[in-house]
């Protein structure tokens, strides 16, 4: 009824996952067409002959049947609630000075079944053109060639977009959904969240079959659209609350005030905060402490990537008849989510290649939409070169030895083959393969120029093994070139693409960190004004990629990352220097009134705290807790007990301090004291440089 506006992605000829790029918006037109018009999606329920109708639909939609067709449009002229509404409106309507007004939020009546209802007759209005209503509402001229947007939060936004998934015209999400008791049934005072009304929907019960869940292609449309609309309105929020993100550094405030300068034009900025889940900010703190843990415990041991098996059994044995796992984008969802946790409690837990010191993953969507987690381990007793091949192999193992580990490999470990076997593979990019496959043959493992290891890759003439295999109509012999590093013990156990690679540079680090939390793909285009203010709202709305996939692991509320240890993060900045959240009415009270910051709560541990003063800035965290109410650090209450301290205790969490440009000298400089001065206890210039001085002083001794 309704018209879908997005930019799909379609990036080859066989795409099992629905994608959009930018923003996803739905629109309504008018009842009827203007003279000599076609009549499009609402405006063909009105049109006089049913099989004109069907006509109609078949022109639009080709390779259709005619009976499937009438079938449905039956069904929704009998059980649609919103068609009855809009065919009686459009009686009611005498001239096209009226319009039809659907209210965008449900009346209130606290009852249980009344919670996905159709339209009733108070909630439908036919009013004259000019009257105010809500801007939330629809509203439907009788005749008129304008489209106007429907907004994400209407009741009816779901019902209008997807009749057949909703063919009695049922409500979908509004304000006014409330949970109710499971225990009594009765409605509470707390609202549903879009997050939690759509995790209902799409969820799977027992005696209750969940028909959203068998529309293969119109459902990953549906799950796409809905995450848009949820992610939606969480920007909005975010947008209509700036006042509480616009700041400012403190410094920068009293320059303004001091020289007059009009403060409305401080804070222009629409920040998209860290908080949000993927936007830049997130994704550039996670990469950032990634570095956090190179710099306390050295280089990570294994960078392993695990994929998503769809033949794995836990899905087929929940697939209906006629699907297939590319149908069920949320059975893929639920089962790698179990997987992977299956997977990191055998790393960290079991410790398959030893004691963990710490870890990090990240999530990501392949092209053709299936998850794959991005992992990095860190170990206690340190992989050494010679251990390698006890750890990763790159070769096909003996089939009689190890039958069941050599079709684990020849199914999941075999990269293309590409080149002259597959010019057409996803792999290939002017004439060349991006993964560098086919690899040289080696009769030992290596590091090479580069500073990544070169696997033992054997020929067969010294002991290697091959297989062969069909490469469009053709039979190919596979040889030790084609095959991707993987642990024999973690491909055996969950028969999957696992890339195990051993990291020995810490060259590479700063790569591979940044790597596993990318995040999702981005869209890259040109600004047409750099001197407009930046909106980074809107860079992200417009750059944005939503994938099926992602968007039901999103909607179940999933974790894109995890880590072991927490890392906390620590603020820097000169005295006075705070950030500040503040509007126009209060930024002169703000400026009076000092917040207090990590900064200012750790000189104040120092002055007060005799174990504190020996410690350095970033080393806090490990002994002391962040209070959030009071603005203090508090002394841990659990953990290692620290020797000598009665009532001390260690974990494993580190400090980060934020990075500062170079450009601004003061504060930059200020970041380096704090990272070699310990227990300093105010901002005093000479105090700090006495104490750097000293330990000037010292590692310069130590060097000679």
């Amino acid at each position: 009824m309704t018209s879908f506006g997005a930019t799909e992605i379609i990036r080859d000829s066989y795409m099992p996952t629905f994608k959009v790029q930018g923003q996803v918006y739905h629109r309504a037109g008018s009842l009827l067409p203007l003279p000599g018009a076609d009549h499009q999606f609402l405006q063909i329920y009105f049109m006089g002959d049913t099989n004109e109708q069907i006509d109609q639909r078949r022109r639009f939609l080709s390779g259709t049947i005619r009976e499937i067709v009438a079938d449905l449009q039956d069904m929704l002229h009998r059980h649609n609630e919103l068609v009855r509404v809009f065919r009686s409106s459009l009686e009611l309507m005498p001239t096209d000075d009226y319009v039809v007004v659907i209210k965008a939020d449900k009346t209130p009546v606290g009852e249980h079944d009344g919670r996905f209802n159709a339209p009733t007759s108070d909630e439908v209005a036919i009013v004259i053109v000019g009257e105010e209503f809500n801007t939330r509402n629809i509203v439907l001229r009788r005749r008129d060639g304008c489209l106007k947007r429907v907004s994400e939060t209407h009741r009816s936004f779901d019902a209008l977009q997807y009749p057949l998934l909703f063919w009695q015209g049922e409500d979908g999400y509004h304000f006014n959904l409330r949970m109710r008791n499971p225990g009594t049934d009765e409605e509470t005072s707390k609202k549903v969240s879009a997050m939690n009304y759509y995790s209902y929907r799409i969820m799977i019960r027992d005696n209750a079959e969940n028909h959203i869940l068998f529309c293969r292609q119109l459902f990953h449309q549906y799950i796409v659209d809905m995450y848009a609309k949820i992610e939606t309105e969480r920007l909005l929020f975010i947008r209509l609350n700036q006042t509480k993100l616009r700041s400012e550094g403190y410094v920068h405030l009293r320059d303004p005030i001091a020289s007059d300068v009009d403060p409305n034009h401080l804070g222009k900025v629409v920040i998209l905060p860290a908080t949000f889940m993927g936007s830049p900010r997130h994704m550039h703190e996670y990469s950032q402490d990634a570095m956090t843990y190179v710099r306390n415990y050295g280089r990570p041991d294994l960078f392993i990537t695990i994929t998503c098996n769809p033949a794995w059994e836990e899905i087929k044995v929940h697939l209906s008849s006629g699907q297939s796992a590319s149908d069920r984008h949320d059975l893929i969802a639920r089962v790698f989510k179990q997987k992977l946790r299956a997977f990191m409690d055998l790393i960290v837990k079991m410790r398959v290649f030893g004691e963990t010191r710490c870890w990090m993953y990240s999530i990501e969507w392949q092209k053709r939409g299936l998850p794959h987690a991005h992992i990095l381990i860190w170990l206690i007793s340190k992989i050494t070169p010679d251990k390698i091949d006890q750890v990763i192999s790159a070769e096909i193992p003996d089939k009689h030895t190890d039958p069941e580990l050599f079709e684990v490999v020849i199914k999941n470990m075999v990269h293309g083959p590409c080149g002259v076997f597959n010019t057409k593979s996803p792999c290939m990019e002017d004439g060349f393969c991006t993964k560098r496959y086919p690899r040289e043959l080696l009769a030992e493992t290596m590091t090479g120029n580069d500073g990544y290891p070169l696997y033992r890759r054997r020929s067969a003439e010294d002991g290697g093994k091959t297989f062969t295999l069909k490469v469009r109509s053709s039979d190919i012999e596979v040889d030790n070139r084609w095959i991707v590093p993987h642990s024999p013990i973690l491909s055996k156990i969950f028969k999957a693409h696992i890339n195990v690679e051993y990291c020995n540079s810490v060259k590479s680090m700063k790569y591979i960190c940044k790597y596993i939390n990318k995040g999702s793909d981005m869209a890259a285009f040109g600004m047409k004004d750099p001197s407009a203010p930046i909106d980074e709202i809107k860079h992200y709305q417009i750059g944005r990629y939503i994938s099926s996939n992602e968007a039901i692991w999103r909607i179940f509320s999933f974790p894109i990352h995890e880590r072991y240890p927490t890392v906390v993060h620590l603020a820097v900045h000169l005295e006075n220097g705070q950030r500040v959240y503040f509007t126009a009415t209060n930024i002169h009270s703000k400026v009076l009134s000092l917040p207090r910051a990590t900064l200012t709560a750790f000189f104040a541990l120092c002055a007060n705290d005799e174990f504190a003063s020996s410690l350095l800035y970033v080393e806090v965290p490990r002994y002391y807790t962040w209070n959030t109410v009071t603005k203090s650090f508090k002394r841990r209450k659990q953990g290692k007990p620290v020797e000598g301290y009665l009532d001390l205790f260690s974990c494993d969490a580190l400090g980060r301090l934020y990075t500062v440009h170079p450009n601004n000298q003061e504060c930059f400089f200020l970041r380096l004291l704090l990272v070699n001065v310990r227990g300093p206890n105010s901002f005093s210039v000479r105090e700090v440089k006495q104490r750097l001085s000293a330990v000037v002083i010292r590692k310069k001794a130590l060097r000679i």
